[in-house]
């Protein structure tokens, strides 16, 4: 975790400036949260609602349309004196890309986790995302409301399956249907929300619930007092802590990451929003509170500090190409952008002007004339900028480190059902990788084939029903072919092949003798193909035998089974003869060629396929499953181990039986399933194998 100590005072502007996420599983509630918290601070005058596609976050008519986030929205509200730049987060495995860019941005996070599941798959995922950036968080335990729902059992998943330190300070007042309100340990006071009310009823804590409230917040003040030292003087001298005591060691554990604040609520019925937002001011820091922002220049490693009048440096992490403009969305971390300003993008090494600058409310603006340390915002008039880009000030470069950006495991080949759209659809795929970088796009160079990769089956169809929808093509989307390979199985030896051709004038000769054999390229190194001549006496002059090797390569384009391109193989020319008029460097690269063709055909070929080598982690008791399924693709399992609590298992599998392995995996371990693959060559396809070819 991030530690720095703080110096400011409360009457620095930015020590008033929230920065933060919105983590959890899908369908957890986290857009929900958003909503209420957006009503609660009045930035709305309607409650949004997911199920209604009303809400403000989820803007995109896709996201509408299936009630999820998949883009991360960037929200400003104002809350106590403290303004809150607030990101909602996709919560589907497939878009954690999106949570990637945006944690590297933020200073602290809420995670939102159901009160019925407790923790879920991407919980985890996204829980480990939060760690590797050093991202402070509270926990908000939501859905209180519901049958089922239970604090004491979503805490212990917390504890057991993300093994941080979680201190409860809320107690829930009623249970299911009859939640109604919490209990605030740190105060000992009650907040009950009655029927269609938005504001809560402060209160003494009720009758029915004293004891228990006394003995939560006792074990609340040993579990702080373990881990704080000015806490444990206090709790020492006084057996108790004070609410000031209690508060500022919550918010020192929470800074620090050696605590985790967890609160409870029911988002959906407005209850346990106000105190959320009030955890969110006290306890998560500002920009002031995280250590200064760190790049390189020339080699060596710059630090820029949270401050306006510091030189400027900024972080694009979100690109939105739309027919009217690009919208850049920035992480200012040190100094001042003002409108017309010109920056340098370090990266790119060019200069781009600011047109404008906005504060954002998802889909809507509002202009700003300038930016400081500690905003995020989102500037027009950047032509070349991409996610992960680097804007300073021009006389002062800095470069900072970019999210990183996860290998595509799934592929899908796409062409415009009409010739004529072929271009706009080449142009509506750049747009999409620019705007999104965990989208690629390439040409097949066997295939022909434009293939698209992304993070799992649900991104790329969104990504498609996005060049439908935005750009009115029609598009047709299937798996991309397999580049296969041949091989020589066992060749022949003595091949002749003579290349006569007289039709006026100067004619062609050549006449070789070709040894055709396996090669394995680790014995030798090379590309795949070995030539070498062993004529003796002169019967073949030099620059001829570089002919028939030209000749010879230009056969393995296209090998007898189907069409596949050559490799594997050793072809030696042993013998040959020459006419002194006919024979030329084009009559023996035609004899090689076809010399070699031939002999190709008289051989006994090999089909190879493409190999991969796949590292599965899983949790230990859905091994068995993956086993069964590598082995049903054909996987060879080379390896099995344990890492961290959970299985690994790697296996050498046909890169054709891995289309749909990610969506396989996911429902074979709940989500919880993850693999890499990794290239390694080509092995003998099976004979049953239906091959098309690549012409």
């Amino acid at each position: 975790m991030r530690t720095h100590v703080s110096t400011h005072t409360r009457t620095d502007p930015l020590a008033g400036v929230r920065n933060l996420g919105i983590l959890a599983h899908v369908d957890a509630g986290k857009t929900t949260v958003t909503e209420r918290i957006l009503y609660t601070t009045g930035t709305t005058h309607k409650r949004g609602e997911v199920h209604d596609g009303t809400t403000v976050t989820d803007f995109d008519p896709q996201e509408r349309d299936r009630g999820i986030t998949i883009f991360a929205a960037a929200v400003s509200c104002s809350w106590d004196g403290h303004r809150i730049n607030l990101i909602d987060t996709p919560g589907h495995i497939d878009f954690a890309d999106e949570v990637e860019r945006s944690l590297r941005v933020l200073d602290g996070a809420v995670a939102v986790f159901d009160a019925v599941a407790g923790v879920e798959p991407q919980s985890e995922s996204v829980w480990r995302q939060a760690d590797r950036h050093g991202v402070p968080r509270i926990a908000f335990v939501n859905k209180m409301d519901r049958a089922g729902a239970d604090l004491d059992t979503a805490v212990a998943s917390i504890r057991e399956r993300l093994h941080p330190v979680p201190l409860v300070v809320q107690l829930p007042v009623g249970a299911e249907d009859g939640f109604t309100g919490v209990v605030d340990l740190v105060r000992m006071r009650a907040l009950v929300w009655a029927a269609g009310a938005d504001a809560a009823e402060e209160g003494p804590v009720p009758d029915a619930l004293r004891e228990e409230a006394a003995h939560r917040r006792r074990l609340l003040e040993e579990a702080v007092a373990e881990r704080h030292p000015a806490a444990l003087e206090e709790f020492c001298d006084r057996e108790t802590l004070t609410a000031a005591t209690l508060a500022a060691a919550l918010r020192d554990l929470t800074r620090t990451g050696d605590g985790v604040v967890v609160l409870c609520g029911s988002a959906y019925r407005n209850r346990g929003v106000e105190p959320l937002l009030d955890a969110v001011v006290t306890y998560l820091p500002s920009p002031l509170d995280v250590p200064p922002v760190r790049g390189t220049h020339d080699g060596t490693e710059q630090e820029r500090p949270a401050d306006p009048a510091a030189p400027m440096a900024a972080l694009a992490f979100k690109v939105n190409a739309t027919p009217t403009g690009r919208l850049t969305y920035v992480r200012v971390y040190s100094g001042t952008i003002e409108k017309g300003d010109t920056v340098w993008d370090a990266g790119t090494r060019r200069t781009e002007r600011i047109g404008r600058i906005l504060r954002v409310r998802a889909d809507r603006h509002d202009p700003l004339d300038r930016a400081v340390a500690g905003d995020i915002v989102a500037v027009v008039g950047l032509k070349s900028a991409r996610a992960g880009s680097t804007l300073c000030a021009p006389g002062a470069p800095l470069l900072l480190e970019p999210p990183g950006v996860a290998e595509p495991v799934v592929h899908v080949a796409v062409e415009a059902r009409r010739a004529t759209d072929t271009d706009r659809l080449a142009s509506a795929l750049a747009r999409l990788t620019e705007e999104d970088p965990s989208l690629a796009v390439r040409t097949d160079p066997e295939t022909g084939q434009t293939v698209l990769s992304g993070m799992g089956e649900l991104h790329l169809e969104v990504a498609m029903e996005r060049v439908r929808r935005e750009h009115g093509l029609e598009v047709s989307v299937g798996r991309p072919g397999v580049a296969y390979r041949e091989t020589v199985g066992e060749g022949v030896t003595g091949f002749v092949y003579r290349h006569v051709k007289q039709d006026g004038g100067a004619g062609q000769f050549a006449h070789v003798v070709l040894d055709v054999e396996p090669w394995e390229r680790d014995t030798e190194g090379g590309d795949g193909f070995v030539f070498r001549s062993a004529v003796v006496g002169g019967r073949v002059p030099q620059e001829f035998v570089r002919a028939v090797e030209a000749g010879c390569r230009d056969a393995l384009a296209e090998g007898p089974l189907g069409g596949h391109p050559v490799t594997g193989l050793r072809v030696t020319l042993t013998d040959g003869q020459t006419h002194v008029k006919d024979s030329s460097d084009t009559a023996f690269r035609t004899a090689g060629r076809f010399g070699l063709r031939d002999a190709l055909r008289a051989s006994e070929m090999v089909l190879l396929e493409p190999v991969v080598e796949v590292t599965v982690t899983v949790p230990e008791d859905a091994v068995g499953g993956v086993l069964g399924d590598l082995a049903a693709r054909r996987g060879r399992v080379t390896g099995s181990g344990t890492r961290g609590g959970a299985a690994v298992v790697t296996a050498t599998v046909p890169l054709a039986e891995l289309f749909g392995y990610a969506t396989r995996l996911r429902s074979r371990t709940q989500g919880r399933g993850t693999f890499t693959a990794r290239p390694t060559g080509y092995a003998a396809a099976p004979v049953v194998t239906a091959v098309p070819t690549t012409r």
